[in-house]
């Protein structure tokens, strides 16, 4: 049996670092964004993040990513603070994660790598679960030569070994077979999904999206009166969630989806769709935004390209800024005149107005800050697609 590495951080605190590249495209700033997001999915995961390192270069090198000399700074600082996890900014192929283990000797892992195994942590329902390993597998078919672990047999030996066929094959056939069942069986839970979507009847659906931690789960709380799980850290929420919310009389369903992110893994986007159907379908999105972080612009755009990856298509948007109160916390001065802490917020509201043809609101979720204006608004949109898709309903309340 080879040697493996446990990927699950849950158990202990693993000492990991972090690895990045400053390019002609993605510049120190930037990669220092990157880099503080990248910490806080290792913190997610559990490991504790020792230090960042970064290297100016055109362009990764083939075989290590890093420069030879960075490479033997790296492996100095490892052997010295007894690091267990080199974290890599951006995707690995198959060759460098086999050189890196080789010459680092340590668990390399890439970005994408890292998001899996916390999607896999998290993932609660049979259709996160399936559609993770699904993601995990496509993820390790180009890169089973490179691994230090290998796959235990799922079948038995006599008669699946062709003659001089090498292990790697085998490994290849049996992650194949495993794709090809996983997809059957996300086939099977999308039709009962459709099925169950139709039965909900003729009521309007909104839906959440987001960045990832920006507050979407507690806004949920917040909306429908329900108790979903919502803490600081990132992916708190995987599975899609549906409340039926009543305001006023007027019913609706609001759904949560899981956040999205920077650099996430292609094979990630695609097992699930499934789970973003909920906004796909919804006749009102609700773009939930975390004001107070540094790149919330950033951010705002990532959603949108990831909403026009996933075929929304046009339909009314409400931006919610949420964490008003943390925003003026970090950048406002503590002696900073009243007035003209209301004057710059007047700005920033003035100009998002703008950006958004009137459709945004500031407020906190978990101060509850212009919570009933946030619902009015939501209220009158609602009442709003009931005219134009079920005008008989609406006559009803």
């Amino acid at each position: 049996m080879r040697k493996t590495h446990d990927t699950n951080f849950t158990k202990k605190k693993e000492k990991a670092i972090l690895v990045g590249l400053i390019l002609r495209d993605q510049p120190e700033e930037m990669l220092n964004e990157y880099l503080a997001e990248l910490e806080f999915l290792a913190e997610t995961a559990g490991a504790q993040v020792l230090r960042h390192f970064k290297q100016s270069l055109d362009h990764p090198n083939t075989k290590t990513f890093v420069g030879k000399g960075k490479l033997q700074e790296i492996k100095e600082y490892c052997e010295a603070h007894e690091v267990e996890i080199v974290i890599f900014d951006d995707d690995l192929s198959p060759k460098q994660c086999f050189t890196l283990e080789k010459e680092l000797e340590v668990l390399i892992l890439d970005r994408s790598h890292l998001i899996l195994d916390i999607f896999a942590g998290r993932a609660q329902t049979a259709q996160a679960k399936a559609q993770v390993e699904l993601a995990q597998m496509q993820y390790m078919l180009p890169r089973l030569r490179g691994m230090w672990t290998h796959l235990e047999r799922q079948k038995g030996g006599i008669g699946m070994r062709g003659p001089g066929e090498q292990e790697i094959e085998t490994d290849r056939r049996i992650v194949n077979n495993k794709i090809s069942l996983l997809k059957k069986k996300l086939q099977q839970i999308d039709l009962q999904n459709m099925t169950r979507r139709k039965n909900r009847g003729d009521m309007i659906r909104v839906g959440l999206v987001g960045y990832t931690n920006v507050g979407k789960s507690t806004l949920m709380n917040l909306m429908s009166k329900s108790e979903l799980f919502a803490e600081n850290k990132l992916f708190a929420t995987l599975d899609t969630t549906v409340r039926k919310v009543v305001l006023e009389r007027t019913p609706f369903l609001l759904s949560d989806t899981v956040g999205f992110i920077r650099k996430l893994p292609h094979s990630l986007v695609e097992s699930f769709k499934s789970t973003l159907d909920e906004a796909r379908e919804s006749d009102i999105l609700l773009h939930v935004v975390d004001l107070s972080h540094p790149q919330y612009e950033d951010q705002i755009d990532v959603v949108n390209k990831t909403l026009l990856e996933l075929e929304t298509g046009e339909k009314p948007v409400l931006t919610i800024f949420n964490k008003i109160d943390l925003y003026e916390e970090l950048f406002f001065d503590e002696y900073l005149e009243e007035e003209v802490k209301t004057e710059l917020m007047e700005e920033l509201k003035d100009r998002w107005k703008k950006e958004t043809d009137g459709n945004c609101i500031f407020v906190s979720a978990l101060k509850g800050i212009n919570i009933d204006e946030l619902r009015g608004k939501l209220l009158r949109m609602v009442k709003e697609q009931y005219q134009v898709r079920y005008p008989y309903k609406s006559q009803q309340w």
